[in-house]
């Protein structure tokens, strides 16, 4: 057990030094290696990094970035790989005699960083009504607590049912099969907060929620816009598959508020280049946007490849694509021909020659790849401006051809294939009827609610029993005072965990902590040593297998708890072979491959060196499920996000020592920050300006106003000002800290995702 003072930190002494020019190189090695030393020893380190990522070891916790297929390094991992690992592979655990020492309250005052550094969950506990402390309890009694609670519900939609990306095919269909089966489609997930926007925007653009390509596609491209994404610290390995596409001779455009290390340079740690010179250089060119303005800048580049067209028929516009395989297009080109150049030069910040150099680009491209994450999904109007990174693919007949597509780059491992495995609100009725003729249930048919709408129900006393699969909802949702009190508001909150976290508590007036087992870890059943599957980012299948012996034989797999769960809920008569599905996960993959399309003979590829590839119709034959039949040209107002006298716009993100809402460490050295997280980045002209000097403490409080037309604040207290190269007028900081400065009802249209990246605020002298 860590001492009281281990993992704490002073906000006060935070240390500011100048960013880095580069990501990774011989730093990276260093700090993989000290932490995993620190967590793990030298042979466990040495043994575990071995088998990560590579095809009979365990796919990575951290990100989805894809293998190079038919290739994979001795190291196929990054730094935050190897500290996701650290985490999960840790000898420190967190047990009864812990929770004993340890009250509720007590917890409550330490920081994230100091919980998730304490070790392995080791025994399933509850927290009974009115107690102080967490104490231990048998799978049984905890099993029984929680059927109890569900069938003491007046309607199976009083309960929630949260899934973090992290869980394993299996896991997520056994999951979704549970919840669908107690009668309820409440089903929010961690893409609710980050890339709902993706799936909206694509499904109704091209008929598919998922890229289109893959790693030799963008190995082989000769033009990668990488727009709201910053690489080097979440898909660090992306790196590597961006300096082979320069060396190809493809041109890579950066587009983001900051100018991230990851954006500039990569020093390859398994080169000579990379840790002897100067490594390479990933971006030719770096367009530092405003925050919110991309989809003015799609517009503008549009219209400027529209120009180009009416100058020079016949040169731009791919018309046989457009008029074979596109609906929409002439209502498009009237609203493109109007749009206001500058407009978009207010709106991006950006100067009209920049505009110009990036659409002749386009034009002499013929295999371009757009790729995006949070920066443009986290938008109001975010879905709006995915829609326009596609209008410029498609009148350039960029889908469905070798080097040419869209790339949302999804971040938490196998999130995607949660989604496949039927983790959503609103699953098709297909779907549901497969999955009905496969086990003699009824799944209803009303959609569900996503995680905003969850946290609206428990604040409403709509619902009240929540169960997570992972994660830590509580840090990585918005509005955080909200969604405490929403969650407190429940009769029973479960949480499915390695590691301890915030969510753990802030409880219902009954709690659960249910430990499982990792990914690191050796998952042995009835019928021996088990495998489970993830897809990642570019719709690859693939295996997984464990070798760490468990921390604790009371830890059980996701499978095993879903399974013990719904055996004791539903009782023996119950049409779904529970005890078998718990004894063999090849026969929960025999009931996937009769029910997921794309996974027939599932057991059989799945074992393949490779794993096998999804279908995915727009880039195999150029075939659009889609209303229309075809890919749509969306029409969008172009929106943006002025800044009013005297606010900033701020975007939240991560630091480098950090993985979603997990900390890793407070040093931050890409962006030159040390020991600590409570920090605002801002241009050194707008900290002049508000009256303010670089190394002020000052307290944040956001803006918003809500659909009455009145304007309600958050705060959050005591951060440092760091003066940064960010576009004048806006501002970055972490999460969660900032988090409770989003409000709950400060959504994306469409897709109801929070708005993390466009928060108006306003800085106060700290009293």
């Amino acid at each position: 057990m860590a001492r009281r003072d281990d993992y704490e930190y002073d906000e006060n002494s935070i240390v500011v030094t100048k960013n880095k020019q580069y990501a990774a190189g011989v730093p990276a090695v260093l700090v993989s290696l000290q932490r995993g030393m620190s967590q793990m020893g030298a042979t466990r380190t040495a043994a575990t990094l071995a088998k990560l990522n590579q095809r009979k070891g365990f796919d990575c916790p951290g990100c989805a970035w894809p293998e190079t297929p038919g290739h994979r390094k001795h190291a196929e991992f990054c730094e935050n790989g190897a500290k996701a690992v650290a985490e999960e592979a840790t000898k420190r655990t967190v047990g009864p005699a812990f929770f004993a020492a340890h009250s509720i309250d007590d917890l409550l005052g330490r920081t994230e960083y100091w919980l998730g550094q304490q070790g392995r969950l080791t025994h399933p506990m509850v927290l009974r009504p009115g107690a102080t402390h967490y104490e231990p309890i048998e799978w049984d009694d905890a099993n029984r607590i929680i059927a109890d609670e569900l069938n003491a519900l007046g309607s199976p939609h009083e309960a929630i049912f949260y899934t973090s990306g992290r869980t394993s095919n299996e896991a997520a269909f056994l999951y979704q099969l549970l919840i669908r089966s107690f009668g309820t489609n409440n089903m929010p997930d961690c893409s609710n907060m980050c890339h709902e926007s993706s799936g909206s925007a694509l499904t109704a653009s091209i008929g598919i929620g998922k890229g289109s390509v893959s790693v030799p596609d963008i190995e082989n491209a000769d033009l990668i816009l990488i727009a709201g994404q910053n690489p080097g610290t979440n898909h660090p390995r992306m790196l590597s598959t961006l300096e082979k596409a320069r060396s190809n001779g493809a041109r890579v455009i950066a587009i983001n508020p900051l100018p991230e290390a990851g954006l500039l340079r990569f020093k390859d740690p398994q080169k000579v280049h990379g840790v002897i010179g100067d490594g390479a250089a990933i971006s030719d060119d770096f367009l530092q946007i405003r925050i919110g303005g991309d989809m003015a800048l799609f517009q503008g580049l549009a219209k400027l490849l529209v120009a180009a067209e009416d100058a020079a028929p016949g040169t731009v516009l791919d018309r046989r694509f457009i008029d074979r395989h596109t609906a929409g297009f002439d209502a498009w080109l009237d609203h493109i021909r109007r749009v206001d150049l500058g407009t978009v030069v207010d709106a991006t910040g950006l100067t009209i020659e920049q505009l110009h150099d990036t659409a002749q680009a386009l034009i002499e491209s013929n295999a371009t790849i757009i790729c995006w994450a949070m920066g443009l999904t986290q938008q109001t109007h975010g879905v709006a401006t995915i829609e326009e990174a596609v209008n410029l693919l498609l009148m350039r007949g960029m889908i469905g051809k070798p080097g040419a597509g869209v790339c949302p780059v999804r971040g938490h491992s196998n999130v995607q294939g949660d989604r496949t495995m039927g983790i959503w609100e609103k699953m098709p009725e297909s779907f549901l009827a497969a999955l009905d003729t496969e086990f003699g249930i009824t799944s209803p048919r009303e959609h569900g609610l996503d995680a905003v709408d969850s946290i609206r129900a428990m604040r409403e006393r709509r619902a009240s029993v929540f169960m997570a699969m992972g994660g830590n909802f509580v840090s990585a949702t918005p509005d955080t005072d909200v969604t405490e009190a929403a969650l407190r508001n429940c009769s029973l909150t479960v949480q499915v965990s390695t590691k301890l976290n915030r969510s753990h508590l802030v409880h219902g007036r009954t709690a659960l902590i249910l430990p499982s087992l990792g990914r690191t870890d050796k998952d042995v059943q009835a019928t021996g040593k088990q495998f489970v599957t993830v897809e990642d980012s570019m719709s690859m299948v693939h295996r997984s297998r464990g070798s760490l012996t468990p921390s604790s034989i009371h830890m059980r797999s996701e499978v095993a708890i879903v399974c013990g769960i719904a055996e004791m809920l539903f009782g023996p008569g119950h049409p779904v072979p529970w005890t078998s599905f718990t004894a063999d996960y090849d026969l929960i993959r025999d009931a996937i491959s009769r029910v997921v399309p794309g996974f027939d003979g599932f057991n059989t590829k799945v074992r393949q060196k490779e794993g096998f590839g999804l279908p995915h119709p727009p880039r195999d034959s150029r075939t659009f499920q889609t209303e229309t039949g075809k890919a749509n040209f969306a029409v969008n107002d172009l929106v943006w996000l002025p800044v009013p006298p005297g606010r900033l716009m701020l975007q939240t993100m991560r630091s480098h020592d950090q993985y979603n809402t997990t900390i890793y460490g407070l040093d931050d050295r890409y962006r030159g920050v040390k020991g600590g997280r409570r920090v605002l980045f801002v241009n050194t002209r707008d900290i002049e300006k508000l009256g303010y000097r670089d190394g002020d403490h000052v307290d944040l409080i956001s803006e918003w106003k809500n659909r009455s037309g009145n304007i309600e604040e958050r705060r959050a207290d005591n951060f440092r000002l760091v003066a940064y190269p960010t576009p004048v007028g806006n501002a970055a900081a972490y999460y969660p800290e900032t988090n409770p400065l989003i409000p709950l009802d400060h959504v994306a249209d469409k897709s109801n995702t929070p708005v993390s990246k466009a928060i108006l605020i306003r800085l106060e002298h700290r009293p």
